[in-house]
């Protein structure tokens, strides 16, 4: 007769004793000493916490381009290709720029190298009348813009834009031989 004090066999008593050393040895919570937990605890709620903060950073913080538009004023959008478009910058963020209200410069009598002291005609074109019919928008990946800028009120580009306004206070129409430019706003010099 066994008069052990448990009611198992010692057989199993041994065994079960050696399954809790297996499982210390796992990686038990049980069998690690108490300041071992404490730093992992410790290190889950500091990971915890800084995974709440690059969020919350990334939630708050936005996009900064787009706080630095000034609504009231015109935009410039250089683009890598060397085309300037100029106009009201609704959006821009990391993927894209989207232009309304679109100019774009054309130069006249254009020469590579000019001989001489001629007047070079640069004229303000309303986005619109293109052959392909474009609507007065424009969604630019933000990795063909170069670069953008707010224009000053009393700027060329922003004077020719408020003066073409002005000669079209119903917009701009298209039509045979209606170029809805505004020449004489814009002159350069060669």
């Amino acid at each position: 007769m066994d008069f052990s004090r448990s009611s198992q066999p010692v057989a199993s008593r041994t065994a079960g004793g050696g399954a809790s050393e297996g499982s210390k040895k796992n990686g038990s919570w049980r069998g690690s000493p108490k300041w071992l937990r404490v730093i992992w605890v410790f290190l889950l709620f500091a990971v915890t916490i800084l995974v709440i903060a690059v969020l919350a950073l990334l939630y708050v913080g936005g996009d900064k381009q787009s706080k630095i538009i000034d609504k009231s004023k015109f935009q410039a959008v250089f683009l890598t290709n060397g085309q300037v478009y100029f106009g009201n910058i609704v959006t821009a963020n990391k993927d894209f720029v989207d232009l309304k209200n679109i100019y774009y410069l054309s130069v006249g009598n254009q020469q590579v190298q000019p001989k001489d002291n001629k007047e070079t005609s640069v004229s303000l074109v309303k986005l619109g009348c293109e052959l392909h019919g474009p609507v007065d928008e424009m969604v630019i990946n933000r990795d063909q813009v170069t670069f953008w800028e707010n224009l000053k009120t009393d700027g060329q580009v922003s004077q020719a834009i408020d003066k073409w306004v002005e000669q079209n206070p119903e917009g701009q129409k298209c039509g045979a031989g209606n170029a809805q430019t505004s020449q004489d706003a814009l002159h350069k010099q060669s």
